[in-house]
Parts: structure tokens; C-alpha cells; sequence
């Protein structure tokens, strides 16, 4: 058995492992959402890791590399182990091995989100130092059951897509918690060719936006500024992603369990919560 970086393993290889590793996973991705997926979290072979036995890749963790919020991070974009190599404490070697190489990198804390209910894992992560920082929601529905009443629209209102860029800056003023990694403004800034953003503005003010990402359905970010909610803004951009939407479903991950507006806004379209998350960081 030999840990070492995947800074010299080709995608192929690296997805192979990954679909053996998360068969039963609840959400599975194809190979573009997995390529798509690993570029929007900031994906660095040279600072991800992984066991090999006789060549073959039987345990791994693909690290994103950033900044999150102010602070240099490592997040961890996927780590797995394939059946027949569980249970011998692999992920904690591969971890293990890893935090020289991230700290020499300038790399000051390590960020991961779990799934509560893989206990095992929550176990191994704690017992390794990672703390619970947040709590998330996660949401699927597919596109035949999200509602799609749509309130009457105040005229003056009007929607277009929009740069990202020349807004961004002022986004975070509609939020109500801060996004998680995959759904930051640095991960989205990583993928825009992939991802569309939407506006909805009133006498030419931003008022309300969404960024979504066609090719996996998935809904990064929306928001609507505090002073304009309830006017069916949130619910005229969902329906707009919708209709560029080029998946059958669509999710909507780490969501924060304290936000109470976006749970209701979401149940409000058919849309249930599939589970929860612990977001987890380690300082190094």
C-alpha cells in the first residue's frame, strides 16, 4: 500500500474510483456533473491524496483549495474508500499524510461537510479534531413536482440574466447566512461558464437574484433583498431556472437548518429536505 499525491493520475482513473466508492451514495453524478462538480470546489490534484494497492486506486480524499471567507482552506470536495479496503483506517492515513503538505502550502484550516446520519464517519472526523461549525439541510426534488405557482408580479419589477461580477459585491447584503464552500462567490467564480445568474431588479436596483449551474441542477445561490421579500420574487427566479435548467432534478445543497425563510421557501415549491450535513473544520 503506498499514499501519495494525484497530482499524476489522469480523470479517468480518478472517477473510476470515485463511482466505485460512493455506489450507494444517495446522490449519484455522471461524469460531466463529476468534472463540473470538482471545478466548482476548487479541485488540486497536486494536494489531494490517495492509497494505492499495486497501482490501483483503493482510498482517496480530492481536496479543494481557496480561500473561505478571509481564511487559506482545504476543503474536502470527496473521500472515499472502496469496500473491500473499509474498515482499515485508510481516510485517517491519507488525512494524516496530508496536513505536512497543506501547511506547507499556507494552508491554515480544514473544511468538510459530512452527512449526520454516517455516523461512522462523523466519528472518525471528530476523533481526528474537526469541530461542527454549521448545520445544513440538503434538497432534491425532481422538476415534475416542484410547484410552479407563481404570485402576481408587480409590473415595475422586471428579470434578465445578469454578470455575476458586477453585482457580486453586493449580494451578500441579501443573505441570511453566509454559503457554504461549493456554494460560495469564489466556487462560483471558479465555474461561470457553466453557471447562469439571474436578476430581478426594480427602477434598474437589484432587488433579488439566483445563480444556478444548467448542467447539474444545482441552485447555488438565491436570495432576495430583505425589503422585497414575499412579493414572489424568489418564486419568478426558481421558475426561471427551471426553464434553463438541462437536468431532470433539481438540488439545492447546504442550506442552513437556522434559516427558517429558505426551508419555508422551498417547502413552498414541494420541495423537502432529503437530510442534513455537519459542516466540520480542523485549524492546522
Amino acid at each position: 500500500m503506498e499514499i501519495k499525491s494525484l497530482a499524476n493520475t489522469n480523470f479517468d482513473t480518478l472517477f473510476g474510483a470515485f463511482e466505485q466508492a460512493f455506489v450507494d451514495y444517495e446522490l449519484q453524478l455522471d461524469k460531466s456533473e463529476h468534472i463540473a462538480m470538482l471545478k466548482r470546489r476548487g479541485f488540486n490534484p497536486a494536494l489531494s491524496f490517495a492509497a494505492f494497492d499495486r497501482g490501483k486506486i483503493v482510498s482517496f480524499t480530492c481536496n479543494g483549495i481557496g480561500d473561505f471567507y478571509g481564511m487559506p482552506t482545504a476543503y474536502d470536495t470527496g473521500t472515499g474508500t472502496l469496500k473491500d479496503y473499509r474498515g482499515q483506517g485508510l481516510a485517517t492515513q491519507i488525512f494524516e499524510y496530508s496536513i505536512p503538505y497543506l501547511k506547507h502550502a499556507g494552508i491554515n484550516e480544514y473544511l468538510l461537510e459530512v452527512l449526520q446520519h454516517n455516523t461512522s464517519a462523523v466519528s472518525v472526523y471528530s476523533k481526528i479534531g474537526f469541530e461542527v461549525s454549521r448545520e445544513f439541510y440538503y434538497f432534491r426534488a425532481e422538476v415534475k413536482q416542484i410547484g410552479s405557482q407563481i404570485k402576481s408580479i408587480d409590473p415595475t419589477f422586471t428579470m434578465q440574466f445578469i454578470d455575476f461580477n458586477e453585482y457580486s459585491s453586493i449580494m451578500s447584503d441579501f443573505w441570511d447566512f453566509k454559503p457554504s464552500w461549493q456554494n460560495s462567490v469564489e466556487s462560483i467564480n471558479r465555474s461561470l461558464e457553466g453557471s447562469v445568474c439571474i436578476g430581478v431588479f426594480a427602477d434598474s436596483k437589484l432587488v433579488g437574484y439566483g445563480a444556478f449551474e444548467p448542467i447539474s441542477g444545482d441552485v447555488t445561490q438565491i436570495a432576495v433583498g430583505k425589503q422585497h421579500r414575499r412579493m414572489g420574487i424568489g418564486s419568478l427566479l426558481f421558475q426561471k431556472m427551471i426553464e434553463v435548467n438541462k437536468h431532470n432534478s433539481i438540488k439545492i445543497l447546504n442550506t442552513d437548518i437556522t434559516c427558517n425563510s429558505m426551508t419555508a421557501f422551498l417547502r413552498s415549491k414541494n420541495i423537502e429536505p432529503m437530510g442534513k450535513q455537519f459542516e466540520m473544520v480542523k485549524k492546522l
